[in-house]
C-alpha cells in the first residue's frame, strides 16, 4: 500500500509541477507580447537601442561561426549526394539536393541549434546571475517592470536576427556545395547554379523562414525562463544553463517535426 502511495503521491507532484510550469511560461508569453506590442503604444516606451544592440549580439556576431559550419555542412551534403547519384549517372542532381535540402531544413536548424549554445545559453546566465545577486529585485522595488527592462529587447534581437542568419547560411551552405562540386567534382558552375535556382520553391523559402521565426521565440522563452527559474549562487546558474540549451533544442526538433508535417503533409 506504501508504494502505490508513493507512486501517487510522486505522479501528483509531477503533474502539479508542469502544470505550474506551463501557466509561467504561458505568463512570460503574455507580458512579452504585452509589452512588445501593446505597452509602446500606450506612452511606456520600448528599449529600441538595448534591441539593436541584442540584434548585433545575436546576429552579426555569431555570423563567423555560422558561416563556417554551414560551408562545410554544405560541402558534406554535396560528398554525400555524389557517392548515391553517381551510381544513377545523375550527378547534376547535386544542387537540387544541396539547395532545397539548406532552404528546407538544414540552414534554419543548424542555425538555431547554434545561436541555441552560443546566445540561449547567455541569456539564461545573464538573468540567473541578476537573479542570483537580487538584481531582479532591485528593479522592481525601482518601479521597472523586469520583463520590458530585460526580455524584450532579447526578444525583439532574436526574432529579427536569426531570420537574417537563416538568409545568410542558406546561401552558404549552397556556396559549400557549389565549391566542392565545381572544384571537387568536376560539375559545370552555370549549370549548377541554374539547377539550384530551378529547384528551389517560394514554398521551400516561405518554410525556412517560418521554422526560423519560431526557433527565434522557443531559443529566447526558454531561455528568460530558465533564467528566471535559477536558484542556489553559481552552481544553479550553471545548473539552468544546460537546461536551456538542452530544452531549447528539445523543442526546436519538436517545432520543426511540426511545421514540415504542415507544409509538406
Amino acid at each position: 500500500m506504501s508504494i502505490v502511495i508513493h507512486i501517487v503521491g510522486a505522479l501528483g507532484r509531477t503533474t502539479l509541477n508542469v502544470f505550474h510550469s506551463v501557466l509561467r511560461v504561458c505568463l512570460l508569453i503574455v507580458e512579452t507580447l504585452r509589452w512588445t506590442f501593446i505597452q509602446p503604444f500606450r506612452g511606456k516606451g520600448l528599449r529600441f537601442r538595448s534591441a539593436v544592440h541584442h540584434f548585433v549580439e545575436f546576429g552579426v556576431n555569431s555570423l563567423p561561426i555560422v558561416s563556417l559550419i554551414c560551408f562545410l555542412i554544405g560541402a558534406i551534403m554535396a560528398m554525400q549526394a555524389a557517392n548515391q547519384l553517381r551510381r544513377f549517372g545523375a550527378m547534376q542532381y547535386i544542387a537540387h539536393l544541396v539547395g532545397v535540402a539548406a532552404m528546407r531544413e538544414l540552414a534554419p536548424l543548424m542555425t538555431a541549434i547554434l545561436l541555441t549554445g552560443r546566445s540561449g545559453s547567455a541569456i539564461t546566465a545573464e538573468i540567473g546571475a541578476m537573479r542570483v545577486a537580487e538584481e531582479i529585485d532591485a528593479l522592481e522595488v525601482m518601479g521597472v517592470n523586469p520583463t520590458k527592462f530585460l526580455v524584450v529587447p532579447k526578444f525583439l534581437g532574436m526574432l529579427f536576427a536569426l531570420p537574417c542568419l537563416t538568409i545568410v547560411a542558406v546561401f552558404i551552405m549552397i556556396s559549400g556545395g557549389f565549391a566542392l562540386s565545381v572544384l571537387g567534382l568536376g560539375l559545370e558552375p552555370i549549370q549548377y547554379l541554374t539547377n539550384t535556382v530551378d529547384a528551389i520553391q517560394m514554398k521551400d523559402f516561405a518554410t525556412g523562414m517560418t521554422k526560423s521565426v519560431f526557433f527565434a521565440v522557443v531559443i529566447c522563452w526558454v531561455g528568460v525562463y530558465r533564467g528566471f527559474q535559477v536558484e542556489g549562487g553559481a552552481e544553479g546558474v550553471g545548473r539552468m544553463t544546460t537546461s536551456s540549451v538542452v530544452t531549447s533544442i528539445f523543442f526546436i526538433i519538436i517545432v520543426d517535426l511540426i511545421f514540415t508535417a504542415l507544409f509538406f503533409s
